[in-house]
């Protein structure tokens, strides 16, 4: 009995600080988004985009993926709570197929159009592409694993996928940085290419340590799948 209070203890505990530390960057992510509500050029990002902006393609593009990445941080990081799962579980599945529709359909397309037309030339191109690739890879097998039921691959796939969809935020976080920091002596070009490959990679990296290390495997048995 002792045991399983204690283990609900801690996914609730764990419930909570996933949800804060989610809330935030989607508030984070919201408040940069909401500017771009007047559908105008010339708004923060858009000021270095005026070459592009009059093609349709990359506007639509643009504002599919601008205005869905709150939602897929939301959805995809409910799918890392055992609360939720277990108490929740329509919830769960809700919100995973609101993460995989989103992601192929509206938000992966227009990061495709916007990979194309990146600032900081074929290097920063060549990091969005293989950036919004293996998104797609990586989402398509957790949708696929979760269908056959072998959950720890699932869960391995979905970490891999929402690790890419959190470069949302670490690429706005490291502008921010390059940004303010004046000792940092590097051309806008220099800066938008590192930024364009540190916003993702390092983040995979994390991903693929935790896997790794068992901890994804570990957590899906001991925190998922057993009431004891």
């Amino acid at each position: 009995m002792q045991k399983k209070i204690t283990t609900y203890s801690f996914q609730i505990a764990g419930t909570v600080i996933i949800a804060v530390l989610i809330l935030f960057f989607s508030w984070l992510m919201l408040r940069l988004s909401i500017p771009y509500l007047a559908i105008k050029p010339g708004i923060d990002f858009l000021k270095t985009k005026t070459d592009v902006y009059h093609l349709d393609v990359w506007r639509i593009g643009f504002y599919m993926h601008v205005f869905s990445s709150v939602l897929l941080l939301i959805a995809g990081g409910t799918q890392f709570s055992g609360f939720i799962l277990h108490r929740y579980p329509s919830l769960h599945r809700i919100m995973g197929w609101i993460y995989v529709i989103v992601l192929l359909l509206i938000s992966g397309p227009g990061a495709a159009v916007m990979a194309l037309y990146a600032n900081g030339g074929l290097p920063a191109k060549a990091s969005f592409t293989l950036l919004t690739f293996l998104w797609y890879v990586f989402t398509i097998a957790a949708f696929i694993f979760a269908m056959k039921k072998k959950w720890i691959l699932h869960a391995r796939f979905m970490l891999r996928s929402y690790a890419l969809t959190f470069s949302a935020v670490t690429l706005r976080l490291l502008v921010f940085l390059f940004i303010s920091t004046r000792w940092i002596q590097a051309k806008p070009q220099e800066i938008y290419v590192t930024v364009a490959w540190l916003s993702w990679v390092p983040n995979l990296i994390v991903a693929e340590l935790l896997i790794d290390i068992g901890v994804i495997d570990r957590w899906m048995k001991k925190k998922l799948f057993t009431q004891e």
